[in-house]
């Protein structure tokens, strides 16, 4: 194995250089720097001309100045990394320090919401072959397949800020709204759910009619602008995903299992209001991963001992519950804020920005508020995510869909379900794994590609982050920049596929064997 990741590691480097100086004289013999001052009409036109060619060394070939360029690049061998400075004189390594972090909060958000919900959902439709949620879904992926970002971003700007904003202002729904969410809510929980066309009828009823009273109580309470979830609705909360979790875990006839989450979730409730001391003005980020590994620690000890037999799966089943149910805690815990952020002189009621990257009229107090900054945060994330997001999962529902079919209608599929064993232990235990294997490659290059950026999304939301710098490399014709955010994007990207490469040799030990 170690010899063959160094020889891995070798053709990289190769891949890399290759790359980089295609990439590098590409552009070059492509741009003219000097263009727009050859048609200037200043005085000393020959002066800047002379003073520019010498700064770019622009009267060396292309060839002769990437080795030049890729000195610095190797001198970082014995700690003197250096990616040239920008046409405007700054380090390329600062400017791309400060573009990642922007760019990792934007894009990385996005890329886990895209591959949970769309392979999740993909799972699903390719158990549910040719149900009414399968061809709803496959409908929804295509449509959204086919849309460009720029649009989709432009309509949630109008719907999910201006039009969200003016709704805040005085926030009670009108009849019709409430009939059009609870229609929709109706059929998409009746697709979820199935079953015969009585059960189905049945479910829309329901959801309809308690939609419809949920948001006229929402409506009626001022709920949109004083949220909150409170000790019953983190109550309801945990409940469901104690009952879910054992059901894809273990299967509700594992009493045991389903014992240790419902306890877990029941604990989590009772420490509701002694977390609200834990959670308060000073509270911090510690704060939360502190309370978070607590509640993991507490649900491991609760599977430890309510069994002695398969405690591993025990564990795993109450730990997972453990953390999905304090997220209600601390969702709930944000929604208290949202009162406060909402009146403040720096919100003036328009809680949810279309440009920016964070509110900087926030007051020093506000600032250094862990629950008000983060609130801050995530409301100038939340439509750039919301737009990447529904680009990206539809990629990952057909996908997903397709590889679990495929595995689905192999032979020892159908042996697991011969020798007697439960759909859920045939779908759990022997088909995601095998259909995850071809979807390793894409998961793993998309991660590398959110230190790439987004240039559209970026541009549209007034984001600073590497596809920002990206596109104003392009523009500007700097070549230094240029090259920096793109060594650092292809490296990433060959990095990746060395990663899925041993991926599959974790998840599938024929392949480690023949390596």
């Amino acid at each position: 194995m170690f010899a063959y990741i160094v020889r891995r590691l070798g053709m990289m480097m190769v891949v890399v250089f290759g790359a980089s100086f295609m990439a590098y004289n590409l552009e070059a013999y492509s741009s003219d720097p000097l263009a727009e001052l050859q048609q200037s009409t200043a005085p000393n036109k020959q002066y800047l001309i002379e003073r520019l060619t010498r700064d770019l060394m622009l009267d060396v070939p292309p060839p002769i100045r990437y080795f030049n360029w890729l000195k610095g690049l190797v001198a970082g061998l014995w700690g003197q990394f250096d990616l040239g400075m920008t046409r405007d004189k700054h380090s390329v390594a600062e400017y791309i320090g400060a573009a990642i972090p922007t760019t990792f909060r934007l894009v990385i958000g996005s890329t886990v919401l895209a591959i949970v919900i769309g392979i999740t959902i993909g799972m699903v439709t390719a158990i549910r072959q040719y149900s009414r949620f399968d061809y709803s879904m496959t409908f929804v992926a295509f449509l959204l397949f086919s849309l460009p970002v720029f649009w989709v971003a432009v309509l949630l700007k109008e719907y999910l800020a201006i039009q969200f904003n003016d709704f805040l202002l005085d926030p009670h729904m009108t009849w019709p709204y409430i009939i059009a969410f609870s229609l929709f809510a109706g059929l998409l929980w009746a697709s979820i759910i199935g079953g015969e066309r009585r059960r189905f009828y049945a479910v829309f009823v329901g959801v309809f009619v308690g939609n419809a009273i949920l948001l006229e109580v929402l409506s009626l309470t001022s709920w949109f602008i004083q949220p909150g979830l409170g000790i019953a609705g983190v109550a309801v909360f945990g409940g469901v995903i104690a009952v879910a979790v054992t059901q894809i875990s273990t299967g509700l006839d594992d009493k045991k299992a389903l014992y240790a989450s419902l306890i877990t979730a029941g604990l989590v409730v009772a420490a509701y209001y002694p977390l609200q001391l834990v959670m308060n003005d000073k509270a911090s980020l510690l704060t939360v991963i502190a309370l978070f590994a607590g509640v993991l620690v507490a649900a491991g000890a609760v599977g430890y001992f309510i069994t002695k037999i398969d405690r591993r799966a025990i564990m795993r089943t109450a730990m997972l519950t453990g953390f999905l149910a304090m997220i209600p805690v601390v969702v709930d815990r944000f929604m208290q804020e949202f009162g406060a952020y909402y009146k403040s002189d720096a919100i003036n009621g328009r809680p949810i920005p279309t440009m920016g990257q964070a509110n900087q009229l926030l007051t020093p107090e506000q600032a250094h508020n862990f629950w008000i900054n983060s609130l801050d945060g995530f409301t100038h994330v939340f439509l750039p995510t919301v737009a990447l997001t529904l680009i990206s999962f539809a990629g990952y529902v057909r996908f997903s869909r397709g590889s679990l079919l495929e595995v689905l209608n192999m032979d020892y599929i159908r042996t697991a379900r011969a020798k007697g064993l439960t759909e859920r232990t045939v779908i759990v235990r022997h088909a995601l794994r095998n259909a995850m294997l071809p979807l390793t490659t894409i998961l793993v290059n998309d991660f590398a590609g959110v230190i790439g950026g987004a240039i559209i999304t970026e541009s549209i939301f007034g984001w600073k982050g590497m596809g920002s710098l990206f596109n104003q490399a392009i523009g500007s014709y700097d070549l230094n920049l240029f090259m920096g955010v793109f060594i650092i994007s292809s490296f990433l990207t060959v990095l990746a596929n060395l990663v899925a490469d041993l991926l599959f040799g974790v998840m599938d030990p024929r392949i480690r064997i023949r390596k």
